[in-house]
């Protein structure tokens, strides 16, 4: 009989057309809730180190920092501007460099010559809030020795020089 029934030619018209309803599902809830499981945090704000002997030369700078965190960090943002005695200075620009590292030489600073810096850490949700500023001292300029005023006798010797920075300085060493 299947095979009889096979054979014939069976017209399926329907007489009424169906009627469906045309929905609309609102997915954003779950979108909203997927993203969120797949987004990491921004990064907690970095800690600045202090200035390490022997990090700094009458022109350069380097400055280190750290995260005390695992946070995920792309790169960082280290700002820095001359620390100025006075309250506003539009002079003073504030200078910001993108890092990889966790660390930076700058170059091209004032010999004896006080920085301000701070540091953020960037990744794909935004930023950290800056780290604590902390003040960097370049090394002083060599002084100039007065060629002219040095004196000396057979136990004992004049050596004066003058200094070409605006700031003062601590101390000299005097190699003989």
């Amino acid at each position: 009989r299947l095979e009889e029934f096979l054979k014939k030619e069976v017209d399926l018209e329907l007489s009424t057309l169906p009627d469906f309803e045309e929905r609309v599902i609102d997915v954003s809830e779950v979108e909203q809730l997927m993203n969120s499981i797949n987004a990491i945090p921004a990064p907690c704000a970095p800690v600045i180190n202090p200035q390490a002997p022997n990090a700094a030369t009458g022109t350069s700078l380097r400055v280190c920092w750290g995260l005390f965190s695992d946070d995920t960090v792309e790169c960082y943002q280290l700002c820095y501007q001359p620390v100025s005695n006075e309250m506003h200075s539009d002079g003073q620009a504030e200078h910001t460099l993108k890092v990889k590292e966790t660390y930076c030489t700058i170059t091209d600073l004032l010999p004896n010559t006080q920085y301000e810096f701070w540091v953020s850490a960037l990744n794909a949700s935004g930023i950290s809030p800056p780290s604590e500023r902390a003040v960097y001292v370049t090394a002083p300029s060599p002084p100039t020795i007065k060629n002219k005023k040095i004196r000396s006798c057979e136990n004992a010797a004049l050596v004066c020089w003058e200094s070409r920075d605006i700031n003062p300085v601590d101390s000299y060493t005097v190699e003989l």
